[in-house]
């Protein structure tokens, strides 16, 4: 069971109280998050034992895979723990070269959620994170009011978002609660292959004034953040743990509402990352690591 070294151990989405490292899952597919995964048993094995573990929050798509990640959550976990809180992500979707785009029309959100909702074998989704991608045809606020119909609807019960900046926070705050935002942020500040907002520490800031939950996206820059170098390795040695354990740990020295959600596809990592909770930072560490923002 997971014992925090730094900051709280839970924190609420809405009425969901979940524990604060959580899973992602999209690692769990094939090579470039597509496909299906070369050892389907590793997978399933990887759920089973997060769970063993003591994680109670896993992140999803549809879209990874496309089509891989629920099913495989499915098929591993189902019928789930009770206490166990899936939360889904709806606003993009993968194209035939593997490439990244929007899927964020009214009714693209609509065939998004039921398809999560079949693939994960739910009556209602726990958490839905609006994913905002730039489309030129849609305003923001539109999407958002399809996301507010889903809940209406009885389909969602808490809404979120994702890659957004403060303004797009502020508005959605002024027409339904949100309980989390789920955006890039990490030790050294590096991205990944889709475009993300800006001014990730002033995101941050404004979650942490209203107690909405923050979910750290490429917690470990995809990977790049494992192997460790120069300031994070050396803090890493001085603290008797992994580059990956040090960056882990780091976010959720960083901010009690910081709710990181590494993934992997392989049981090894996923418990040299759950080893994270055990690294405990102090302020001056803390802010020797941040990177440039």
């Amino acid at each position: 069971m997971l014992r925090f070294a730094t900051g709280p151990e839970t924190i609420q989405l809405g009425d969901l109280s979940v524990r604060r490292l959580g899973f992602g899952a999209m690692r769990l597919p094939g090579p470039e998050v597509w496909g299906e995964p070369a050892d389907p048993a590793a997978a399933h094995a990887v759920l089973r034992r997060a769970i063993e573990l003591g994680i109670n929050l896993i992140d999803t798509a549809w879209y990874y895979g496309p089509h891989v990640a629920n099913r495989i959550i499915a098929e591993a976990l189902h019928p789930y723990p009770s206490d166990l809180v899936i939360a889904t992500k709806l606003g993009g979707r993968r194209l035939p070269d593997k490439s990244w785009a929007s899927y964020i029309r009214p009714d693209e959100l609509r065939a998004g959620a039921e398809e999560d909702l079949r693939s994960l074998r739910l009556e209602q989704l726990p958490v839905v994170h609006l994913r905002w991608i730039d489309q030129p045809d849609v305003a923001f606020a539109e999407a958002l009011d399809a996301m507010i119909d889903l809940q209406r609807e009885g389909k969602v019960r808490h809404l979120a978002l994702s890659n957004v900046n403060v303004e797009q926070l502020a508005f959605a705050l002024t027409r339904t609660p949100i309980v989390a935002v789920q955006n890039l942020f990490n030790v050294g500040g590096g991205g990944g292959p889709i475009p993300v907002a800006e001014r990730p520490e002033a995101v941050l800031a404004a979650c942490e004034a209203q107690g909405i939950a923050f979910l750290p996206f490429f917690p470990l820059a995809i990977g790049t953040l494992a192997t460790g170098s120069g300031a994070l390795a050396a803090a890493a040695q001085r603290h008797n743990c992994t580059p990956a354990q040090l960056a882990i740990a780091w976010l959720l020295a960083r901010s009690p509402v910081m709710l990181p959600i590494p993934g992997t596809g392989k049981v090894a990592h996923l418990e040299e990352n759950m080893g994270a909770v055990r690294v405990a930072l102090d302020p001056a560490t803390v802010a020797e690591l941040a990177p440039n923002r």
